[in-house]
């Protein structure tokens, strides 16, 4: 554990006993939801609206603490800052703990007898309306009843801390994170989740970024098959969107069943395990037309909202994002009716295919879809590209990224990650087969101004009717592939359902623009990868495409 060893053992001191000392409460669910609901705002659809100070994660405050294998390998703007002053900020927690009014809530993460940790979650009360926190995590995870298998994971989140001292503390070794100065629910959420994702995969499975889900398709030779399907996005690219979506497969015999929209652990059969019963969604443009089924979701009863505008007149607007781009909502599973379907995927063996889609958001030469080999599925893996979000960092909302995994909660080594994505295609053989979605469009030119990025072309978006056609084309196998122009990569020809011809290229630039937003791409790409030391070479080499 590096030269932590007494901070890790001052926090194991800090959280063993705290469940049992007088300023700790441990309220029912029914109790934490009339709590909530008593400072929450009734909406015309009879879900409650709350309101965050902070209202997106603070990535840039975040730090690992422990050994060489879970310290970050770049430093966030004041991780220095922090770790020096780690010890006493450590003190000032555990002094803390002892006199504020704390809720306690405990919940079980997956519904499975492999690896099913139980999450207890330590909320300071100080500021009374901080209590939706607690049902909101009451509400996305599991009854505890009947024990749970793998570690026992904490979270402490006061956020009444200082603002000048915010941060997030995350101890891995000991499963244990501190909140500080954050009414943001995504830091609860994914403090858990990222704690889940380190032990899954010391126990041999992969933490993913992804929704997974069931798919039952009618092929062109009549045939209804069974596949697992997994999107891998990062936040507001579109990965909870196509995984809650049917996709128009809508005849005799087809369907969907979703099984999860944000963190699964998969494992070398490509089963894999869920997370959550709640849906953290964003509610940025949903629409009826275009997203029933989150929709629907949206307009139960039982469902919250968080940061979305509702008028003087109790009326949700989810087009205004006056107060933020990173409106909020939990859903439960039950409120997608029968398109919801258990929350594990099973092996590969006992489905006709496995399908991976690799959701990109690019607005400029990247094709909407392409078929993978697996060391270009694996490159993809690693290159992680996409923009950034409200959800992610506000600041800098609409940049390119790169995140390996498009996972920003990896722990430790980010090409063991890689290495073990590859080592799980090469298992499956050919019952997996990987794919890139491009939800962004075509058409950006892009350049910098005084630092400011400056969009000077308008982009023609996919719209979601239309990837979702492609979806259903990839199912039912009906999409006719052929080699890109540009990218040694299979494109869709023809896609029912989409004129994939307005998406050409030439309409947009000229072929010089083109040339070198390709080569400008592919350079990106090579120097990326060779910065992951230990990453597999044929991952490396299927960058070159």
């Amino acid at each position: 554990m590096g030269g932590f060893q007494d901070v890790l053992a001052s926090v194991i001191a800090t959280i063993e006993g705290l469940a049992d000392r007088p300023n700790v409460t441990t309220p029912s669910g029914e109790e934490l939801r009339s709590q909530a609901q008593g400072i929450g705002t009734k909406t015309n659809l009879g879900s409650y609206n709350y309101s965050s100070v902070v209202r997106s994660r603070s990535a840039g405050l975040t730090v690992y603490v422990g050994g060489p294998e879970v310290l970050q390998e770049s430093l966030n703007p004041r991780q220095e800052e922090i770790l020096d002053g780690l010890d006493e900020m450590v003190a000032l927690v555990e002094a803390y703990v002892k006199k504020a009014p704390l809720l306690r809530a405990v919940r079980r993460m997956g519904q499975n007898d492999e690896f099913s940790p139980l999450c207890t979650l330590y909320l300071s009360s100080y500021r009374p309306e901080v209590v939706r926190l607690a049902y909101f995590f009451h509400l996305a995870l599991f009854d505890p009843d009947g024990g749970e298998v793998g570690p026992k994971m904490t979270l402490v989140d006061l956020p009444e801390w200082q603002e000048k001292d915010r941060q997030i503390l995350v101890f891995p070794e000991i499963a244990t994170t501190y909140v500080l100065g954050s009414d943001y629910y995504g830091e609860i959420k994914k403090g858990f989740l990222r704690l889940g994702m380190w032990h899954a995969k010391r126990q041999g499975m992969l933490g993913m970024h992804a929704g997974s889900k069931i798919l039952k398709a009618r092929g062109s030779d009549g045939a209804i098959r069974r596949y697992s399907m997994f999107f891998l996005g990062l936040t507001a690219t579109g990965k909870t969107t196509h995984t809650a979506h049917t996709h128009g497969l809508t005849e005799d015999g087809e369907g969907i069943a979703i099984a999860q929209d944000d963190v699964v652990f998969l494992r070398e059969d490509w089963s894999a395990l869920g997370t959550e019963k709640g849906f953290f969604l964003k509610t940025e443009g949903l629409t009826p037309d275009t997203q029933p089924l989150i929709y629907h979701a949206i307009t139960q009863g039982d469902a919250v909202l968080e940061n979305v505008l509702v008028d003087y007149d109790s009326v949700v607007d989810l087009g205004d994002l006056t107060l933020t781009g990173n409106g909020r909502g939990i859903m439960q599973r039950t409120a997608f009716g029968d398109s919801m379907g258990p929350i594990d995927v099973p092996p590969a063996t006992e489905l006709d295919g496995v399908l991976v889609a690799f959701i990109t958001r690019r607005n400029t030469v990247m094709p909407l879809a392409a078929k993978l080999t697996k060391e270009q599925a694996a490159a993809f893996f690693m290159l992680g590209e996409s923009v950034e979000s409200s959800g992610g960092d506000p600041r800098r909302a609409g940049m390119s990224v790169r995140q390996v995994g498009t996972n920003p909660f990896i722990i430790g080594n980010k090409s063991e990650e890689g290495n073990r994505f590859f080592q799980f295609l090469n298992a499956a053989g050919d019952r997996v087969q990987p794919f890139l979605l491009n939800t962004g469009g075509v058409g950006e030119v892009v350049h910098m101004d005084d630092g400011k990025r400056v969009v000077s072309q308008k982009v023609l978006r996919v719209e979601i009717p239309e990837m979702a056609a492609i979806i259903r084309g990839i199912a039912r196998d009906t999409i006719a592939w052929q080699k890109d122009r540009d990218w040694d990569l299979q494109v869709p020809g023809k896609v029912e359902g989409v004129d994939m011809t307005k998406f050409d290229l030439s309409g947009f630039y000229d072929e010089g623009q083109i040339q070198t937003m390709v080569e400008t791409l592919r350079k990106e790409r090579r120097e990326y990868l060779n910065g992951f030391p230990g990453l597999r070479p044929e991952i490396v080499k299927g960058a070159e495409f």
